[in-house]
């Protein structure tokens, strides 16, 4: 989708703020519970296996913007073990075309899905995965959200040991008959998320914030050969975003919006639930967010709360206090957890310091 790469130029012509008061506007995220598996999985595109019959779908994707049903359907299953985190995508789609043949090419320039990691949910460094129904891959690593100037994206990382396939249930790249749709299966290492050699990362009992994304385009059929459909003016038309986590905008790096998976260490169904502390870092996120476009419009930091907003802030009937802290590079906005007594400080980048 858009805001892939620095050199896409995309205007925004808002930034997204959510409500105040989670029980009003505050999007809250999906959560999904991965059960670890003991059975092998063949990567092969085929959702047959043990392990997957066992494994429950996702609810179906919505609009990125509006929490609309789309046309057509995309869901997903997870599972893991001591090597791989497991994704199979089941993509409903009458018209399965792809062209792009080169890995790190820009792959939502046609049809794809896309997955979002975070591993350790701060915003920072995180990674994504594109893949289009010829299975080819773009893989990318981001320091930080495109919403910050300085951020890096390597656009040539690739996931060490990445194994995925496809299987097409219809034909592919033929405009003479309607297909079912696709079906996209992966095993990513967790050594390829690893931040050093000794690093432990399987998140054994632990969540990671996870996204993901399907962009399906208009088409239109030109001497027997599918292309994205253009306007008048002979541009395209804008692609369709569907995702499993709400976004509230046409924009996913803003990873604080993603959901949560939780890695369980049982075999059989378990329960997660979205710790409170983190609704406390959803308030601050919005902060930040409400600071970005009071600097757009007065070129200086917000100093209080009522400067952003003259609603009180809250989680779960709890009253958060913020506090703000200018200083000549930025801002921190720091609260109190109402929950564990633990400080949470935001700074003026989006990131938490620790």
């Amino acid at each position: 989708m858009r805001l892939k790469i620095q050199w896409l130029t995309i205007a925004l012509g808002f930034i997204s703020i959510s409500g105040y008061s989670q029980s009003k506007n505050t999007i809250i995220p999906k959560t999904y519970v991965a059960a670890k598996t003991s059975n092998p999985i063949v990567i092969d595109g085929d959702e047959s296996d043990i392990s997957w019959n066992k494994a429950d779908w996702t609810d179906l994707f919505e609009d990125i913007s509006n929490n609309e049903r789309p046309k057509y359907a995309t869901k997903v299953k997870m599972l893991w073990d001591e090597t791989n985190f497991y994704i199979l995508a089941k993509i409903d789609e009458p018209h399965v075309w792809a062209n792009l043949k080169q890995r790190d090419t820009i792959i939502f320039y046609n049809n794809d899905f896309e997955v979002f990691i975070d591993p350790d949910s701060d915003t920072f460094n995180y990674y994504e995965l594109e893949i289009n129904a010829l299975n080819t891959a773009w893989d990318l690593f981001l320091s930080k959200p495109y919403r910050e100037n300085d951020n890096v994206v390597l656009n040539d990382w690739n996931i060490p040991g990445l194994k995925s396939a496809v299987k097409i249930n219809g034909t592919l790249n033929n405009p003479n008959d309607v297909d079912e749709g696709w079906i996209l299966e992966m095993a990513i290492p967790w050594a390829s998320y690893k931040t050093s050699y000794f690093d432990k990362n399987v998140p054994v009992d632990k969540f990671w914030r996870v996204n993901f994304s399907r962009v399906n385009w208009q088409h239109t059929v030109i001497n027997n050969t599918y292309e994205r459909k253009k306007d008048s003016e002979g541009k395209f038309l804008p692609e369709y975003n569907w995702v499993w986590s709400p976004m509230g905008v046409i924009n996913m790096h803003e990873p604080e919006k993603w959901g949560y998976v939780y890695f369980s260490s049982k075999e059989e169904k378990d329960t997660f639930k979205i710790p409170q502390d983190e609704k406390v870092k959803w308030e601050l996120y919005n902060l930040y967010r409400a600071q970005k476009e009071y600097f757009q419009k007065n070129k200086v930091w917000a100093k209080s709360l009522t400067a952003l907003t003259k609603e009180t802030i809250s989680v779960d009937n709890k009253i958060l206090k913020p506090i703000f802290e200018n200083h000549a590079s930025g801002y921190n906005i720091s609260v109190k957890s109402p929950f564990s007594n633990q400080i949470f400080i935001i700074r003026e980048d989006g990131q938490f310091l620790k």
